[in-house]
């Protein structure tokens, strides 16, 4: 009750609070005082109690040209956070309520979002690139000398307080562990969802994921969950079949050692005629090939949760699509988040869903450098940035 009352002290009002600034590509991130401006209709101020750094993150730190090289910037977009205020016509959400930001929307309005045929939301989720779902290139973030700092991916949660439209926030139990909730914002939530929604994947089937970061061990952890007979993992890094046998996967392939032959070659001889379902988690386009070749002819299903950064156009076999094989893309795993993640935070408090393997180091959010150094090097999964420790 106390944090309550002591929230609403702002209410309708700037916060000044610390942020983690990017503010040249490449650069490290700087942290800051900055305004958050108060949530206008539709919108919801909360403050962020721990957030975590994925890849998406790193990428887009990097970028120096083009629509979405945009400075300075507040990054982050897996977090969980407490409502400190609410603007007008907000329904469903109020003042100390847990939730989690998700950078993609569902209106639950729009025919797609209606729909069980996608997660697709056609009322919000072709705009990519305004700060604010409803407003444009509004800002709500403003530095210490006035000048507007742009969000990202409508989530900015590298701040101790953001403004998140109600079309991104997800009201979690307060049962869950906060640190395990931030996952289900981006990452894991993508190759759970994959494996569950996307492809569908049946007790006793035999799938590959090519690249063991994250999003791959996600996808094995949901085949795990739904009984897959083989996990076969794909990776350059030997330590990841370690790691990856605490979410199911049976079989471990390192390219290097593969000598003259082809990946899908190698997962053809394990499994007799391929896998049933092939998983790319990578982004890039020869790894797409070798995934979709990994599949069985008939009715071989190949998803794709990796993009390339340069948007390279893919070529896959006409006659191998024409005996039956399939290709098709994910989007956040398939999931519409308002429906989705709370069914996965209950598979948590069930103790079925296996989140804790994935964190492999908590610091404090001043430290947040260290954790993109972590990250780029290979040695963290998943880094927990607390705010106030």
């Amino acid at each position: 009750m106390e944090k309550t009352t002591s929230f609403s002290i702002h209410e309708g009002k700037p916060i000044r609070c610390k942020a983690a600034i990017s503010r040249k590509p490449g650069e490290a991130l700087v942290i800051e005082e900055i305004h958050v401006d108060p949530p206008q209709a539709f919108e919801v101020r909360i403050k962020i109690l721990c957030t975590s750094l994925c890849h998406t993150d790193v990428t887009f730190s990097k970028l120096d040209s083009g629509p979405l090289a945009r400075f300075p910037r507040i990054l982050g977009h897996e977090a969980v956070g407490v409502v400190e205020s609410i603007g007008g016509h907000v329904d469903g959400f109020q003042r100390g309520d847990v939730v989690l930001p998700v950078f993609h929307p569902h209106c639950e309005e729009c025919r797609d979002c209606k729909s069980s045929k996608s997660n697709w939301c056609a009322r919000f989720a072709d705009d990519f690139l305004s700060n604010t779902r409803r407003y444009g290139m509004t800002s709500r973030f403003k530095d210490s000398m006035g000048e507007d700092i742009y969000h990202f991916l409508f989530v900015s949660s590298f701040s101790e307080y953001t403004v998140v439209d109600i079309a991104h926030l997800v009201k979690i139990s307060p049962e869950m562990p906060v640190d395990k909730a931030a996952l289900l914002s981006c990452g894991v939530s993508t190759g759970v969802g994959a494996a569950w929604k996307v492809a569908d994947v049946e007790e006793g089937s035999t799938i590959a994921v090519f690249g063991l970061g994250a999003v791959g061990l996600a996808v094995a952890e949901g085949a795990r969950l739904r009984g897959a007979g083989k996990i076969i993992g794909v990776d350059l890094n030997p330590d990841k079949f370690e790691l990856g046998k605490k979410f199911g996967i049976t079989d471990f392939i390192n390219p290097a050692l593969c000598g003259e032959k082809k990946i899908s070659e190698v997962i053809k001889e394990m499994t007799g005629v391929g896998v049933d379902y092939s998983f790319e988690c990578v982004g890039l386009h020869s790894l797409l090939t070798e995934a979709f070749n990994s599949t069985r002819t008939g009715s071989g299903k190949t998803v794709v949760l990796g993009i390339e950064k340069d948007l390279t156009p893919i070529s896959l076999g006409s006659f191998d699509l024409f005996r039956g094989r399939h290709v098709c893309g994910s989007m956040f795993g398939g999931l519409k988040p308002k429906l989705d993640i709370p069914i996965l935070v209950e598979h948590y408090l069930k103790k079925e869903l296996n989140l804790d393997s994935f964190i492999t180091h908590e610091l404090k959010f001043e430290e947040i450098n260290k954790a993109f150094d972590l990250l780029v090097q290979g040695k963290s999964l998943r880094c927990v940035l607390w705010m106030d420790k």
